[in-house]
């Protein structure tokens, strides 16, 4: 065959081969130098490694063939693939890869007889771009068959903005080679002066994998993040049984406020440092963000591997940390998802290990394992928890979330002291969903967040409709435990407040018990700012959770509110009386309020005003109602006040 380059005009012999002049000597020379530093995407996978030399071996086929370009190009892979210390597979793959690109450029060269020199016109240049693209095409397809035959699998979106950068760089790099050809023709001392655009070139590639490292890596830790979790989990080949635990930890807030920021930041280093010393290479430490860790772990055998694994986790924290010469002791709470079907995402594990980690909290237990076949995660609570996600984000005026209000009279005067927002939700197949069932559905989840929200906002604008109506009035909101570990409920409270101009001491929440045995110091922290903003904390259900007069002592709390089982029964079973009356003396002495729930007749009504209770809520006065409704009852309703007749003395 012929090629011709003006200036430099030679005949190739039918093997490739001919009398090769100084431009090829030198070009081939300046393709291993550079070689020397190849450009790393991402990692040194073969398939992310851009050789500088192509640029050289590039132009060389098109003006002398495949023969001297292969020639020089195969010298080129192994000097990288020395520098980069890869395994001879590798090289060879690399090799193979720049083979066949170079074959489908000398094949579009010879094709279309390109001439590169003075009169390189248009068409030259378009055929040059024609050239360099069966270049990449037949590299990076190649690439991709192998990849896509090795993990069975396509490449994930993170892969393939990494080829983006990588074809990006190729191209700038292959179409530099026409540059060095009609450089050589002026004069060979100008040639090197390209190493300038090759640097240029590297600089690009080496900003570009630093970005997408940095956004890989937790800026604290030097761990890997949450992106770089859900690109792990979507990079396991099939086959592989993957397990995610995701590490909470306990009481780090407490670490926070008592001996500052920056010690908790260290805490969090030396926390990394331990989890990674414990977890072998196969497996994947990452934080996902506050104090919540992740271990992705490639090589279990169900859940009792699993298990072990988060002991073994655990035991490695257990061990106190020296900060200062004081030692502080870190626990955590472990939630387990298991990947039950191969090609799952890393959201749906996240969101799967999550659920039970607050599954553990609840329970008091350090480890739990997520399970499908458990009642709050039937297919049908499941559903509903779907719909209820879709209702929440789609912030439609007809998605059935409404709000009811049931006042709180006070016992002694008869008036109305607050009300109680109760939530509701209309669900287009389901009907109305009540709150006991929503809290169900949606506390173990992320959803619980989005519902609270919810709430809050719709509560503290209602609260700024009545105190611009001239009928300010207090709300009580009920938070979950999920809110309350959360620990940032009290800024988005704040928030809020601020938003509407509505006075803090208008607001009430209410807690349970539960809520403060999961994570007693976490709950401490996050009320105890909350009460010095000015909002006031009730303990709901008081007498049916995990009962403690420490709560009682140690809270900031308002109030108590006796739970409507022991209400209900007050006035036909003297031991139900006694209890009220017990909470309602108890209350009085540590300085809160006492309210009663499910008032329902007058008969009780009249028994609570006698025990001395300040406020009850139930059907006796008022059902709960919209707030249009609560409007109009207001306006309507009129204090009444009860004689005290005595208490019972037999059932």
């Amino acid at each position: 065959m012929a090629l011709a380059v003006d200036g430099l005009l030679w005949v190739v012999s039918r093997d490739g081969f001919g009398e090769l002049p100084a431009a090829y000597w030198l070009m081939g020379a300046l393709a291993v130098v550079v070689d020397a530093r190849p450009y790393v995407v991402a990692d040194r996978r073969a398939s992310s490694v851009i050789l500088p030399s192509i640029c050289f071996t590039f132009a060389i086929a098109l003006a002398w063939g495949f023969g001297p370009a292969l020639a020089v190009q195969v010298v080129a892979v192994a000097v990288a693939g020395v520098r980069m210390r890869q395994p001879v597979r590798r090289t060879l793959h690399l090799a193979g890869q720049h083979a066949v690109a170079l074959g489908a450029t000398a094949a579009v060269a010879a094709a279309v007889s390109l001439r590169i020199g003075p009169r390189y016109d248009w068409d030259d240049a378009l055929l040059t771009v024609a050239a360099a693209s069966a270049w990449i095409v037949a590299r990076y397809g190649l690439a991709a068959v192998v990849a896509r035959a090795v993990a069975e699998r396509p490449a994930s979106r993170a892969r393939w903005r990494q080829r983006g950068v990588e074809v990006l760089a190729t191209g700038a790099l292959l179409l530099l080679g026409p540059v060095v050809l009609a450089t050589a023709q002026v004069g060979l001392a100008f040639v090197p002066l390209v190493l300038l655009a090759l640097h240029a070139v590297h600089r690009m590639v080496r900003s570009a994998g630093e970005f997408e490292r940095a956004s890989r890596v937790d800026a604290l830790t030097g761990l890997p993040n949450r992106r770089a979790l859900q690109a792990s989990v979507l990079s396991q080949g099939r086959g592989k049984r993957l397990a995610l635990l995701l590490l909470d930890l306990d009481r780090f807030r407490t670490v926070n406020d008592a001996l500052g920021h920056s010690v908790g930041d260290r805490l969090l280093v030396e926390v990394a440092r331990r989890l990674a010393d414990v977890v072998p290479a196969h497996d994947l430490v990452v934080r996902l963000g506050g104090d919540e860790f992740a271990v992705l772990a490639t090589r279990v055998d169900g859940a009792p591997g699993a298990r072990r694994i988060a002991h073994h986790l655990a035991e490695a924290l257990n061990r106190p940390f020296a900060f200062d010469g004081m030692p502080v002791d870190v626990s955590a709470s472990i939630g387990i998802a298991l990947q039950r079907e191969p090609g799952g995402d890393g959201a749906t594990l996240l969101r799967q290990a999550e659920t039970a980690m607050y599954d553990a909290k609840q329970r008091g237990d350090q480890v739990a394992v997520y399970g499908p076949d458990a009642a709050h995660h039937s297919p049908d609570r499941l559903a509903l928890l779907a719909d209820l996600r879709h209702a929440l984000r789609e912030d439609a005026p007809d998605d059935g979330i409404t709000l009811f209000y049931q006042p709180q009279i006070a016992i002694a005067t008869g008036e109305v002291v607050g009300v109680e927002a109760l939530l509701r939700w209309r669900h287009p197949e389901r009907g109305l969903v009540g709150p006991e069932e929503l809290i169900r559905v949606a506390e173990p989840t992320p959803v619980m967040r989005l519902l609270t929200e919810r709430v809050l906002h719709d509560v503290i604008a209602q609260l700024a409709q009545w105190r611009d109506a001239g009928r300010p009035i207090r709300a009580a909101v009920n938070v979950s435990a999920r809110d309350l570990h959360a620990g940032d409920i009290a800024d988005r409270v704040e928030d809020l407040l601020r938003v509407y101009a509505v006075p803090a001491d208008l607001l009430q929440l209410e807690i349970t018990e539960s809520a403060l045995m999961a994570d007693p110091h976490r709950v401490l922290n996050t009320i105890t700012r909350l009460d010095r903003m000015g909002i006031a904390i009730s303990l709901d259900d008081f007498g049916t959770g995990y009962s403690s007069l420490q709560h009682l002592r140690r809270l900031p709390l308002a109030e108590v509110k006796i739970d409507r089982s022991f209400v209900l029964g007050m006035a036909t079973d003297r031991g139900d009386a006694a209890i009220v009356r017990s909470v309602i003396d108890l209350a009085e002495a540590l300085g809160l309020r006492a309210v009663a729930e499910g008032v329902e007749d007058e008969r009780t009504w009249r028994l609570l005003a006698e025990a001395g209770c300040h406020a009850a809520q139930g059907w006796f006065h008022a059902r709960p109602m919209p707030a249009p409704d609560l409007a109009v009852w207001l306006t309507r309703y009129r204090p009444v006040r009860l004689p005290r007749p005595a208490l019972p003395t037999t059932q």
